[in-house]
């Protein structure tokens, strides 16, 4: 019987198409980050409206939820190449245009709104076609290392480069981060359309099949597997937690710590060179404790680290605790990823992607709201303390999965499969 851990730590060849991939992946972080960091920054030249100004940002969650699941339908019923080199395009168009705008003087709050949720609905599609053509491109026991070097690039280039780059940009104009994200927009989807591989097979659809019943199909393959269940539940959890961390975040390093904007901008550099180191030794990791149990682990850690955020008021103790969160942050997210993609079948791989992230992404407004409440009644360091108890939570909810043989559902009851390692 497969089990729901098939451990592969081999290296993804570049050649036959994951090079390309990866640098469209690259690419497009790499412009995502100068359009999110710009956006709020050109939104406050335009109003001095908070709530208009946090609308901005809000509204690039809204379409996960409401059209998440509808992406990950079409994502496996379409060529998952085809689908992200013309979102891909159609975003560069949309991005150039609205450069064009800003460049003749008519951005407005709402055309700033319209952007953003145009933006992330077409994204749903993108995000889920995208995991489910990787298994396509590299090796199965190769997988969590793609997995790894895909989102370990992507914080390199979005974290560390195009988020500073992007008030630089702005000084030589206020359209010009957004003329370069339309840029690498374009890019990605040349080297998207580049690739030569083909679809995975599918079976015919069912006479008088739709969309809803497909969404309702996927929703089931992932509630029937009881690892990927567990998987959901708890980075749901987790995300709850890290909403209500990161809205706050600000507030507890330069009102409870006092240590000014200096002392938040070393709590996220931490964070992400504590993502690179993660995702450095995610495969040295899983090699030795396995998938699953390193995802558990990860989760545990974390614990720690939230703790000591809300309850040593250091930025010495801040920062090595975001640089702990942030390394087993990126052991989590790349495992999570690996083994939905490995206990999947193919050709329902959008469509468990879509729930999967639905449902996580759902966590985060609410968590932002549950950060900002309790910080107003409690103290400016208990939103931390918040998030280490749903992170608790969620490690409680992983535990039915922990063990290498759990049992995976049969494929011929339409559920999810896990492929044996090679």
């Amino acid at each position: 019987m497969a089990t729901a851990e098939a451990v592969g730590v081999r290296a993804p060849a570049w050649r036959g198409g994951f090079g390309r991939l990866w640098s469209a992946a690259v690419l497009s972080s790499f412009g995502d980050s100068l359009r999110t960091a710009a956006l709020p920054l050109l939104a406050v030249t335009l109003t001095d409206r908070p709530l208009l100004i946090a609308a901005v940002t809000a509204c690039g969650y809204l379409p996960w939820i409401v059209f998440g699941l509808l992406g990950g339908a079409i994502a496996d019923r379409v060529d998952q190449r085809r689908a992200m080199w013309t979102v891909d395009a159609v975003r560069g168009l949309l991005v150039a245009a609205f450069a064009a705008a800003v460049a003749l003087g008519h951005a407005s709050i709402a055309l700033l709104i319209a952007l953003a949720v145009t933006l992330t609905t077409l994204q749903t599609l993108f995000d889920n076609a995208s995991t489910a053509l990787l298994p396509a491109l590299v090796d199965h026991d190769a997988l969590g290392s793609a997995n790894a070097r895909l989102m370990t690039g992507q914080r390199i280039a979005g974290g560390l480069l195009g988020a500073p780059a992007a008030p630089l940009l702005l000084t030589a104009g206020a359209a010009v981060p957004f003329a370069a994200d339309a840029a690498t927009f374009l890019a990605a989807a040349a080297l998207v359309a580049s690739l030569r591989t083909a679809s995975p097979e599918r079976k015919p659809r069912p006479a008088g099949s739709t969309l809803r019943r497909e969404i309702a199909d996927g929703m089931r393959t992932l509630w029937r597997d009881g690892a990927l269940r567990g998987l959901c539940a708890a980075t749901a959890l987790c995300n709850i937690g890290m909403g209500a961390l990161i809205a706050t975040l600000v507030v507890l390093v330069t009102g409870w710590l006092d240590a000014g904007t200096a002392g938040y901008a070393a709590a996220a550099t931490a964070y992400t060179v504590g993502n690179l180191a993660g995702g450095a030794v995610n495969s040295r990791l899983v090699a030795q404790v396995g998938r699953m149990r390193a995802v558990l682990l990860a989760g545990t850690v974390q614990i720690g680290a939230l703790i000591v955020m809300g309850s040593v008021r250091s930025l010495a103790a801040l920062v090595a605790a975001m640089a702990v969160f942030g390394f087993m942050g990126m052991v989590w997210n790349v495992n999570t990823t690996t083994l939905m993609q490995q206990r999947s079948p193919a050709e329902m791989l959008g469509r468990v992607s879509s729930a999967f992230r639905t449902l996580a992404v759902a966590g985060a407004p609410l968590g932002a709201l549950l950060g900002g409440a309790v910080a107003t009644v409690w103290g400016l360091n208990s939103p931390a303390l918040l998030a280490a108890a749903f992170f608790v939570l969620s490690v409680t909810a992983l535990i039915p999965a922990r063990k290498p043989d759990v049992p995976v559902v049969a494929p011929d009851d339409d559920a999810t499969t896990a492929h044996a390692p090679r």
